[in-house]
């Protein structure tokens, strides 16, 4: 029988960014990344001021102290200026399985090497250090961008949960389910290599 995963706070170190296990001292930090509204678009809950940003931060502490989920800071490794945030979540220790998800990132730093770079860690790690057999994924299914930016990580579509989620402002949200298995994930670790070392990282200043 396989033994059953153990989350525990880590640190992942890349090229661009660091992944650190979030708090609530990095909420000043964020909120100032955060405070740009076209980030919480997608958002089934509502991120509109600093209050309901601190709430979105605590309830993702609240589910890693209950053991479903680990989350991070996302940080530029140079200046350790917070660029966003992600997590593990969905953990399913017996069955060693987790979703990525809860990703967001400021906008000068999209369409970098910071989003991917962040994804190939989170991946590693799921695969190499939890020995996850599943990762998933999901999305609104309205939001084009991000279906397309999974989709290029090399997850597969599994299909749509329809009305999966009420958002704040009333509407059904059907929710796109993707995945990468264990047996995938040595092509998809150096199709994202590849991809990694093509793009770069906005430099910005102290």
């Amino acid at each position: 029988m396989p033994e059953v995963m153990r989350i525990e706070p880590v640190t992942l170190e890349g090229e661009h960014v660091r992944l650190q296990p979030l708090s609530l001292d990095h909420l000043d930090a964020l909120w100032a990344v955060a405070l740009d509204r076209e980030l919480w678009r997608w958002s089934p809950t509502p991120v509109r001021n600093r209050e309901e940003f601190r709430a979105y931060l605590e309830v993702a502490l609240k589910e890693r102290d209950a053991g479903s989920a680990m989350p991070f800071a996302t940080m530029h490794r140079k200046f350790g200026e917070a660029i966003g945030s992600t997590r593990f979540a969905g953990i399913d220790r017996e069955n060693r399985k987790l979703e990525i998800g809860w990703t967001w990132i400021g906008r000068r730093w999209q369409r970098t090497a910071a989003n991917s770079e962040t994804k190939y860690m989170m991946l590693r790690h799921a695969f190499e250090r939890l020995g996850c057999i599943r990762v998933e994924l999901k999305t609104d299914s309205l939001n084009q961008q991000s279906r397309n930016a999974i989709l290029r990580l090399g997850a597969k579509e599994e299909g749509i949960f329809r009305n999966h989620r009420i958002t704040f402002s009333g509407r059904y949200r059907h929710s796109v389910y993707y995945s990468i298995l264990d047996s995938e994930w040595p092509a998809v670790k150096v199709s994202l290599e590849e991809k990694l070392a093509r793009l770069d990282i906005p430099r910005v200043t102290p």
